[in-house]
């Protein structure tokens, strides 16, 4: 049976089984009533339930008295800027990020262009479980198109760019959009930068060519282009394109985990400032800060935890290390037009290719994995890492990651351990200076999570 998930991220299922029509007009009616009937800015990623899903919430947003905006297919960073720049009591994307073609989901944006946090999703939450009512015949609202919200976007995202030392330098692209909302606005911010471009997967089908999530696994038709275009950088994206992966000029992945990186080590070469990322994210990130001496945080699992935590902090950049950038410059949210700048400006300003530039960065090798555990267990899990690790650095705002630093096995790795929402499993994600030593740690910590979870 099809698992409904309802999170922090918002609400996500298969169309047909988990997201039905039902659930898109009680998600609809609860967000007109938590927005207070106020204007409400909807879009999708272009996925081919997008389309129907949208215009059933956008009828029951207006029956239910609310004004709605439809920008169409765009990224969701798109839909983020146009709610600020609508002045809108929030927004509705429709799109189910990295997840397969037969999943939707509706994530929810609150008025300043961020996702709802923890406690207004729970309020949202509750509303749905109410039987809400919809607006008299003559208090029902209206429905608009919006005019250009990708010009509006990229005007923001190239405000603070040099596009004039990028254009200069003439670069060669290759793009995959993953024929979803990126696949046009990247390619108009591309030739606003002088690229000339070499489009892989950039025309809105409806369907997905491959995996969509943009892994080095499921790129070799960009590294393909790159070598056969002899294209400076390939970038690819997932559906929403709030995500970014590179592909170096040789044709090969550097990793998701590197984007962060490396737009970190750019910018703080400019401006120094905080950086916040989130617990699973690569100690590259945490490597380059130290070297500028500027603060370094880590917040939860999730785009909106490390958004507030950036706001408190007033971070000048930061994000997650699944290749979402976050620029506090453009708005608080996972950009990947903001990514694709960031880095082609500094290919311009360093005159250096990406193999070079990944090169001067910290390098680390990443295993994200999961072992099946009884989630009863979890605080006998946590309580036999802490004391087989009593003199390491620990955080626990969020599972418990563990730092090693004395330990002479792992010295200079880390683990990851939580729980999924989902199934009885314990994910790890853990991180060593070689690939050996990654495995090693992810051997023992699934070995030490089995232990117990027997016991």
């Amino acid at each position: 049976m099809a698992v409904l998930m309802k999170s922090i991220s918002g609400i996500r299922g298969i169309v047909g089984e988990t997201m039905t029509p039902e659930l898109a007009v009680q998600t609809a009616k609860a967000f007109a009533e938590y927005v207070k009937q106020g204007k409400v800015v909807i879009g999708s990623d272009g996925r081919c339930t997008g389309n129907p899903i949208s215009s059933l919430v956008e009828s029951t947003l207006v029956l239910c008295g609310c004004e709605v905006v439809d920008v169409g297919i765009v990224p969701t960073p798109t839909i983020q800027v146009m709610v600020e720049e609508l002045g809108a009591a929030g927004g509705i994307i429709i799109s189910a990020s990295h997840n397969p073609i037969e999943w939707n989901a509706f994530k929810l944006v609150a008025s300043d262009g961020s996702f709802l946090g923890p406690n207004e999703i729970q309020k949202l939450f509750r509303l749905m479980e109410r039987d809400l009512k919809s607006a008299k015949w003559d208090e029902i609202g209206q429905a608009f198109r919006a005019e250009n919200p990708g010009g509006v976007h990229l005007k923001r995202v190239t405000a603070n760019i040099n596009s004039a030392i990028i254009k200069k330098m003439k670069f060669s692209v290759a793009l995959d959009s993953v024929n979803a909302s990126g696949s046009y606005i990247t390619r108009e911010l591309l030739e606003l930068y002088g690229c000339k471009i070499h489009p892989v997967y950039c025309e809105i089908t409806g369907t997905f060519p491959r995996v969509a999530e943009p892994l080095p696994e499921n790129l070799s038709a960009l590294s393909d282009a790159v070598i056969n275009h002899s294209a400076s950088v390939g970038f690819a994206q997932d559906p929403d394109a709030d995500r970014l992966a590179v592909v170096n000029e040789k044709g090969i992945p550097i990793g998701e985990e590197y984007t962060l990186a490396l737009v970190a080590e750019h910018i703080l070469s400019k401006r120094k400032g905080p950086v916040v990322v989130n617990l699973s994210t690569t100690k590259a990130v945490e490597d380059v800060a130290k070297k500028y001496g500027v603060p370094f945080f880590r917040s939860k699992v999730g785009e909106i935890h490390v958004v507030e935590e950036m706001k408190k902090r007033k971070a000048v950049i930061g994000g997650e290390g699944n290749g979402g950038v976050i620029s506090p410059e453009v708005h608080y949210g996972r950009d990947s037009l903001v990514g694709i700048s960031y880095i082609l400006e500094m290919m311009a300003e360093r005159q250096k290719s990406i193999s070079e530039l990944v090169a001067e960065l910290p390098s680390y090798k990443m295993i994200k994995s999961k072992v099946k555990f009884n989630p009863e267990t979890l605080s006998l899990v946590y309580a036999a890492f802490t004391k087989q690790f009593k003199n390491e650095p620990t955080i626990d705002i969020d599972g418990l990651r563990i730092d090693f630093e004395s330990d002479e096995r792992f010295a200079g790795g880390w683990v990851h351990v939580r729980p999924s929402n989902t199934e009885p499993v314990c994910r790890i994600i853990c991180e060593g200076k070689t690939i050996e030593q990654a495995e090693e740690i992810f051997n023992f910590s699934s070995r030490l999570i089995k232990s117990v979870s027997k016991s």
